[in-house]
């Protein structure tokens, strides 16, 4: 079946299969949150991104091969509902930003700073933070071999602008963050899996970067 990034909350997970990777996406709880499972395809080794809400659902994705680790995206509750859970059901080390991790509840095990790579089996993760819709955000980069990178954004961006921000600095971090560490330096085919909804790709926001920093959100 072909992915196309669409799920709701009840239904069923969509599945992004790479060729050394496999990704699911299933959406949880009332604010559709988004959680993804990283799979690495020659080792089996998994990694949960978001432990956001519904353990349940979260649980029965990772299924019996169990996650070496989680990595929560950002401080908001809403990414982290089901954390404390997962984290006593599987064992997982926990990852998210050094400036963020004051902020959420469940232990970071692993304080995530800019460039850290981040390794689920043989794939590995860049960590790139972006500061403005929280001090220690961070989106995770997988630079595929074999085609296009993809990019996991939590509420750092998403279709159609960049994630909230509750001023005109933070605004201006976050958009200049982004530009540094995401438009400038990956192709317009990057996908993109943000924290809520449905996925999009560089290129199809790039043109209208212009077009957000005049309005201001």
């Amino acid at each position: 079946m072909t992915y196309s990034g669409v799920v709701k909350v009840g239904g069923r997970a969509a599945v992004h299969e790479l060729t050394e990777l496999m990704i699911s996406k299933v959406a949880v709880g009332p604010m559709d949150n988004n959680s993804y499972l990283l799979r690495c395809r020659n080792t089996g080794a998994q990694l949960l991104i978001d432990a956001a809400n519904e353990p349940e659902t979260l649980l029965h994705l990772i299924g019996d091969d169990s996650i070496e680790s989680v990595v929560t995206t950002h401080r908001h509750g809403d990414h982290w509902q089901a954390l404390a859970e997962i984290v006593r059901a599987t064992g997982a080390r926990t990852y998210a930003g050094r400036y963020d991790a004051e902020g959420i509840p469940v232990p970071t095990d692993v304080p995530v700073e800019d460039g850290d790579t981040i390794r689920v089996g043989r794939v590995e993760l860049t960590a790139r933070r972006l500061v403005g819709h929280t001090p220690g955000s961070i989106a995770l980069i997988y630079d595929d071999p074999q085609g296009p990178p993809h990019v996991f954004t939590g509420d750092c961006l998403f279709p159609g602008g960049p994630g909230r921000t509750t001023n005109p600095e933070d605004f201006n971090s976050l958009m200049d963050g982004l530009g540094e560490k995401l438009f400038k330096v990956l192709p317009d085919e990057t996908w993109v899996y943000p924290g809520h909804g449905n996925d999009t790709t560089l290129g199809d926001e790039r043109p209208h970067i212009d077009e957000w920093r005049a309005r201001g959100w």
